[in-house]
């Protein structure tokens, strides 16, 4: 990686170009997030945001979009009236056509000279290969610029591979920020320093002392407006192959050399490429594919998946995913990692569960059979992570109940805690790539997911159907009871 993009700050002026910087994304968290980079410090000084987009603003239109639209996104706590005019003054806004060669000389004469610039792509990925090829024509690319990449980053290996590949013509890997905003989260990154910087921990960290892993992304949303793209992606793409794989490689990863970005993703990549390929019968006894219909969600109402909006009659389209996979390595021998993953559950949460060995042999016979310790590490709606023990219960006799250390990472440290595109957002400024992903762990992980879409397809069967409000289709449970397990939730 060149010495300019390991500096802890630029050294010139930063342009941030933001194509799609009209759309939902940016309005909801980009620009946020870099509002709370300049209130606190974090963007280099004379700054300026370009957003690009094809809706032609007059005059101070795009402001007044922003104030109104972006601000809301913004907790009220964190809001500084004089900061918030600092960061609109920073703000400029481009009107072009990504795929119109034409359009990219007036984004030319916007971008300063002599600075170094940031592209975030907050498109459809099919727009990556114009808009770099565009950027290229215009002279707006050198050694010193970056390009972030919103996933979905391809549909399969083969799309990845062509994204990778158009990409790759303009900027070099080291200049390629492929973003998972999973890996900005506090404690996915806390994952780290608690696997490889507590002693207690790391010996433990292996079978058989390890019986299971648990991954859970639930969400209690259901597709909403974005039922057209959702449509084409399903939830193995859309959370699966991205978000839970590279949670599963912090886990089961071993330690790096150093906090190297690529020592970091060497061994990430050993992970994803150690994972168990599925055959066509694992497939039809490791998974299981659902969709929901109509229920009740915290309360309201919830229609089915078939009655969204825009959604073909008769779509057979998961929007949750449920599996068993191993990691064919000494550590995990034969430990089953579960994964799952949908839309309109029970309540939004996503946490890992590390489930350990009961002891060989318990001395306490008139106790009901000892509940495992685990370690919960919880990413949403609160991020905590908490240990759970037996102990006596006071009073006669040895009666044992369940009991919880916890720690609760927002009391624990006085420090803001910053959202995760603010954090990541602020390692693109400094050029760090440690919590990206590199060009050859993607593929891997399309490697990896691309057989089991392939497997579907050939068995032909629908996707169970679970009601809006539950925890997913009962196979799901059956999955893991297979085994003596549950779901913990």
């Amino acid at each position: 990686m060149s010495t300019s993009l390991n500096t802890l700050a630029p050294s010139l002026p930063l342009d941030m170009i933001i194509f799609g910087g009209a759309g939902d994304l940016s309005i909801r968290k980009l620009l946020p997030a870099l509002y709370m980079a300049h209130l606190h410090g974090n963007l280099p000084p004379s700054t300026r945001i370009i957003a690009v987009g094809r809706h032609a603003y007059e005059g101070a239109g795009y402001i007044d979009f922003v104030q109104q639209q972006s601000q809301p996104f913004i907790d009220a706590k964190n809001f500084e009236s004089k900061a918030w005019q600092e960061f609109l003054q920073m703000l400029d806004y481009v009107c072009l056509d990504a795929t119109d060669p034409d359009g990219y000389a007036a984004l030319a004469r916007v971008s300063r000279q002599g600075v170094e610039r940031a592209f975030y792509l907050a498109t459809a990925p099919s727009l990556f290969t114009s808009i770099c090829d565009n950027l290229a024509s215009c002279g707006l690319i050198d050694s010193a610029s970056r390009v972030v990449l919103e996933k979905p980053l391809g549909h399969d290996l083969a799309s990845a591979q062509e994204i990778n590949i158009a990409v790759g013509r303009h900027f070099s890997e080291s200049q390629i920020y492929r973003i998972d905003h999973y890996l900005g989260k506090e404690t996915v990154q806390n994952l780290m320093v608690l696997r490889f910087g507590n002693g207690i921990l790391e010996p433990l960290w292996r079978a058989p002392n390890i019986v299971s892993v648990q991954i859970t992304v639930a969400e209690s949303v259901g597709v909403g407006s974005r039922a057209g793209f959702y449509n084409e992606t399903g939830a193995m793409r859309d959370m699966v192959q991205n978000h839970i794989l590279q949670l599963l490689c912090i886990i089961a990863m071993e330690p790096p050399v150093s906090l190297d970005p690529d020592a970091v993703r060497d061994e990430k990549l050993k992970v994803l490429r150690s994972l168990r390929r599925m055959t066509l019968g694992d497939i039809a006894r490791d998974t299981v594919r659902g969709q929901y219909v109509g229920g009740a969600v915290n309360g309201e109402s919830a229609k089915g998946y078939l009655n969204e909006l825009d959604v073909p009659a008769g779509s057979s389209t998961e929007t949750f995913v449920a599996l068993r996979t191993y990691v064919d390595a000494w550590r995990w021998a034969n430990v089953p990692f579960f994964i799952r993953t949908g839309k309109r559950m029970q309540k939004r949460l996503s946490q890992i569960v590390i489930e350990f060995a009961n002891p060989p042999f318990s001395i306490f016979p008139d106790a009901p059979r000892t509940r495992a310790n685990r370690l919960v590490i919880q990413l949403q709606p609160e991020e905590s992570i908490q240990l759970q023990l037996m102990a006596k219960q006071p009073g006669s006799g040895m009666h044992m109940l369940p009991v919880n250390l916890n720690l609760d990472l927002e009391s624990a440290f006085s420090q803001r805690r910053a959202e995760a595109y603010e954090r990541l957002l602020i390692d693109v400024v400094r050029g760090r790539l440690t919590h990206f992903m590199r060009r050859d762990e993607l593929e891997a992980a399309w490697s990896w997911v691309d057989p089991i879409l392939e497997g579907w397809q050939e068995l032909g069967e629908r996707p169970h159907n679970y009601a809006a409000g539950s925890w997913g289709p009962d196979a799901s449970a059956a999955l893991l009871a297979r085994q003596g397990f549950e779901w913990i939730e």
